[in-house]
């Protein structure tokens, strides 16, 4: 969630995307005041993107993939939420176990994210608006659209898995394309991801084999700019 929306208002907006459910959990051991907890722990959905197994360039097969592979972060982002929750209800917060899991969270967490991201800007034609602020943006600080596009490419064609992203500073109004490593490392503190692209194998190698390069401008035809354009901070 972007700009100055409350948290009471982006976890209902959450909760009325059907990204968010409310349930209640019976935690694993006792409350400071004895008995068994019984916690609302808000768990994540995963979220349908049924305009994605129409785009061109991208199989059928390959989304379905790609699909299940994200209902897998959102399934691990929840039972590692739970288990952390039981562990701290149980005093168990200083045991190696509740520290490998809390540094584990970050990364299903994260890759639950990136992927929702990624899915939401695709699946439309491709053709930014030039009057957009995102691309008069992109025109000062790259000094035109077509150069970002090469520097983005660049990013993504990268060695190595992970992400490419253009994300923006929420202080300077700056954009960077940045390489995020695997899911958890490269991240910009205090920047806003704009236009997320998947460059794991997983991504492309059902289409495209280990042509990064043709995937990548298969990416491009099917940018959604708008919803790009609707993450702006502020």
């Amino acid at each position: 969630m972007t700009g100055t929306m409350s948290r009471k208002a982006a976890i209902s907006l959450a909760l009325a995307a059907g990204f968010l459910a409310e349930t209640p959990v019976r935690a694993q051991g006792t409350g400071e005041k004895g008995g068994t907890m019984l916690q609302i722990v808000r768990t994540y959905k995963a979220a349908d993107y049924p305009r994605l197994s129409r785009m061109p360039g991208f199989s059928v097969q390959l989304i379905a993939n790609h699909m299940k592979l994200y209902q897998g972060y959102v399934a691990n982002t929840n039972a590692l939420a739970e288990k952390l929750a039981a562990l701290l209800s149980d005093g168990k917060e200083k045991t190696p176990e509740y520290a490998e899991l809390k540094r584990r969270f970050g990364w299903e967490f994260n890759g639950m994210r990136l992927h929702e991201l990624y899915f939401g800007n695709m699946g439309a034609a491709g053709a930014p608006q030039q009057s957009a602020h995102v691309y008069r943006s992109l025109m000062e600080d790259f000094g035109g659209f077509e150069a970002w596009k090469r520097d983005f490419t660049a990013t993504g064609s990268m060695r190595g898995i992970g992400w490419a992203v253009l994300c923006e500073d929420n202080a300077s109004g700056r954009m960077f394309n940045v390489w995020i490593n695997e899911h958890d490392g490269g991240h910009l503190a205090g920047c806003t991801p704009l236009l997320v692209m998947d460059v794991f194998e997983h991504a492309y190698l059902t289409d495209y084999q280990l042509e990064r390069g043709k995937y990548i401008a298969a990416f491009f035809n099917v940018v959604d700019w708008e919803a790009v354009f609707k993450r702006r901070p502020g």
